[in-house]
């Protein structure tokens, strides 16, 4: 029996490769496709926690999740500590196993409200969230952040004690600060410090690209786990240890086929095959693909036409093996 790679407080988690959570990337059908594929457990887009109190209409899909999937992280983001308590409790009943508190989104949609990154520079209010959370709720709490708001403000230390210290059970680390975005090279340093500084498991994220990456990060920081999330758009097979370079065609046209099938499954036909499109792009661009034939399966409108054009395509490549 394969033994557990760590332990969110008594959640076994079987696997040290996780889908980052990505907002309009880590829905149901591409979580999905990643779970069956190698990630150890699925976090769902973040979540808005004035959607859940205020009773978002769209709430019910961004929370949807397969129970194959588990454990299931919800990422709940706020900037007040009583807002996030109240909707935590109304999630509790959509039985989540693990509650994850966004300190890592860098979108000034979020960062200007105080929210995501922006309570980096507020360690006493990460204080009080995590206090407050673990108290209330029977469910593991955990955090995704950043090293810091900028340069100047890199306090990731201090705040990977504060989440410790009051109840946090796992730190995913995005090792860069608000400020760098994606502008400058992951710091695989501070994740290594904060591993050294913290009994809780560590999961690093931030400029894993490719298998060989994964063996890096992990001498690097000696973390419990690997968060990625870029990368995973072109190449979801990652989970599996495996380059893109190595997949065969018919299984590139295999995975795009049942990606489409789901996606208008979860969000029916038209909007279905919109979502597609931008995995089919990512995957097919990487892989070389001609682009005239590239923009001619990109525009197509339903799921139908797609999969009619994909198994054309597999017959294709079938007559020239």
């Amino acid at each position: 029996m394969q033994n557990a790679a760590f332990f969110v407080r008594d959640i076994s988690i079987y696997g040290d490769l996780i889908l980052a959570p990505m907002d309009g990337i880590s829905d149901p059908p591409f979580r999905s496709l990643t779970r069956r594929l190698g990630s150890a457990m699925s976090y769902t887009q973040f979540i808005n926690a004035r959607d859940v109190i205020e009773g978002h209409p769209h709430l019910a899909r961004r929370l949807a999740f397969a129970d194959f999937e588990r454990p299931v992280a919800f990422q709940l983001f706020d900037d007040d500590p009583s807002r996030l308590i109240a909707a935590a409790r109304q999630l509790e009943k959509y039985r989540p196993d693990i509650l994850d508190v966004n300190l890592g989104c860098a979108a000034r949609t979020v960062t200007n409200r105080g929210a995501g990154a922006a309570l980096l520079r507020q360690p006493q209010k990460i204080e009080q969230i995590f206090s407050c959370l673990s108290s209330s709720l029977s469910l593991p709490i955990t955090a995704k952040m950043r090293l810091g708001w900028d340069a100047d403000s890199r306090n990731y230390l201090d705040i990977a004690r504060i989440i410790e210290e009051n109840g946090g059970q796992l730190i995913a680390v995005h090792a860069r600060t608000k400020q760098q975005n994606y502008s400058e090279a992951a710091d695989w340093d501070a994740i290594a410090e904060i591993k050294q500084v913290v009994k809780i498991p560590v999961i690093a994220n931030g400029d894993v690209f490719t298998v060989q990456d994964i063996d890096r990060i992990l001498r690097h920081t000696r973390c419990d786990g690997i968060m990625i999330g870029r990368a995973a758009i072109g190449n979801p097979w990652i989970f599996s240890r495996r380059e893109l370079s190595s997949i065969s065609l018919d299984d590139v046209y295999a995975l795009l086929a049942e990606l489409v099938a789901d996606m208008a499954i979860f969000y029916g036909d038209e909007r279905g095959v919109l979502h597609f499109r931008k995995f089919a792009k990512q995957i097919l661009s990487d892989i070389g693909f001609p682009q005239d034939q590239l923009r001619a399966l990109i525009t197509l409108t339903t799921a139908e036409q797609v999969q009619t054009r994909i198994n054309s395509l597999l017959e294709l490549s079938l007559l020239h093996i």
